[in-house]
């Protein structure tokens, strides 16, 4: 989703102008932190910054917003997450920044906070099909991104060749993903850099 901005009309009927996407990503934190069923409209219209009729005109109701707010969080951290991995030299640096970009934000404030698409797994996905389609696109997503670096690490040299980049893959994520659970009540980040240390042992 690319940035824009919503315009709804309040009683009045005064043009009301918001940053769609500056909205989506309070939203974000929001449900987030409560997920799904805790985050009332109220909530939303207060986190967002939005009033609730200017809210409904952008959005047909809270499920559309929380489905449009997993939508930005996937792009927005896939972006950081390339440009993260831009600065790699070898398929092994790529994966070892990719695994480090995960450990990263498992830290802190955004660790405690969570993984909207970890959250949306454990609440939505089982009774949800619109939910646990974007969990499993997803998955596949980070999955297939994993196997290109680390095809491309036997290419280059840096990963050895005996290697099998899709188990490999598979184990990486539920990695990335469990330091994220981790991360909810708390991860050292001596310990977390040790587990990225013995996240890429798996490559040798």
């Amino acid at each position: 989703m690319s940035t824009a901005s919503a315009t709804a009309a309040p009683r009045a009927g005064r043009p009301r102008e918001f940053n769609l996407d500056a909205a989506l990503d309070r939203a974000i934190v929001l449900f987030s932190e409560r997920g799904y069923h805790a985050a009332s409209i109220s909530d939303l219209t207060e986190a967002m910054g939005v009033a609730a009729g200017s809210l409904y005109k952008a959005f047909k109701d809270k499920k559309a917003i929380f489905l449009a707010s997993f939508d930005r969080y996937k792009q927005v951290r896939m972006e950081l997450l390339e440009a993260e991995i831009a600065q790699g030299r070898t398929g092994r640096d790529k994966l070892h920044r990719t695994v480090a970009f995960y450990a990263q934000a498992a830290q802190g404030e955004m660790g405690r906070r969570g993984c909207l698409v970890i959250g949306t797994a454990s609440e939505l996905a089982i009774n949800d099909p619109d939910a646990a389609e974007r969990v499993c696109r997803s998955h596949a997503r980070s999955e297939a991104r994993l196997v290109e670096l680390l095809r491309e690490g036997q290419a280059d040299g840096s990963i050895r060749t005996h290697i099998e980049p899709l188990v490999t893959a598979k184990t990486l994520l539920c990695l990335m993903h469990g330091m994220r659970v981790m991360g909810k009540t708390g991860l050292d980040p001596g310990q977390a850099d040790k587990m990225v240390g013995a996240a890429m042992k798996l490559l040798d």
